[in-house]
């Protein structure tokens, strides 16, 4: 089970600068469908990257999937090595993407985001138009299901 407002809190604590994308972007925005994990985009700024690791350190975090043996230790070196994570921690499961399909980085998406209050914290949330085109460019069948509904809540703002 995830822990969103745990999740939220230890990296606004840690000031880490994050936009909130995916299945939670979509909830956040009205879609019934619920997700399991937290998707971010987080900035690669260097000074961003030790805070992400800072925020993450006390909870565990592994490669989703990965074998229990495989070394891995969530580090700046780490982070500036990869650009996509899917890590499993004591708080539940959260993807660090550096970048998505059809959007970018931070710095490319910042601008199409929307600050928001979740669970009493404020944070990034991608944009709902920016939500649609970067779902529809993924072109999974996931992304593709959530679309409709994404579309009417867009239609019944305007």
């Amino acid at each position: 089970m995830i822990d969103f407002p745990g999740l939220l809190r230890a990296l606004v604590d840690r000031r880490v600068q994050f936009i909130i994308v995916g299945g939670a972007a979509a909830t956040a925005h009205g879609a019934a469908r619920l997700t399991q994990d937290l998707d971010i985009v987080y900035s690669r700024r260097p000074e961003n990257l030790a805070n992400l690791v800072a925020a993450l350190a006390h909870h565990e975090p592994y490669l989703r999937g990965a074998p229990p043996d495989l070394p891995f230790t969530l580090d700046v070196e780490t982070l500036q090595n990869g650009l996509n994570f899917t890590l499993t921690s004591k708080l539940g499961d959260i993807d660090l993407l550096g970048e998505i399909v059809g959007g970018g980085g931070y710095e490319q998406l910042v601008s199409d985001s929307i600050e928001i209050e979740l669970f009493g914290i404020r944070c990034l949330c991608l944009g709902l138009e920016k939500l649609i085109q970067v779902k529809r460019a993924a072109g999974r069948p996931k992304d593709f299901e959530v679309l409709a509904e994404l579309e009417s809540i867009l239609d019944s703002d305007e």
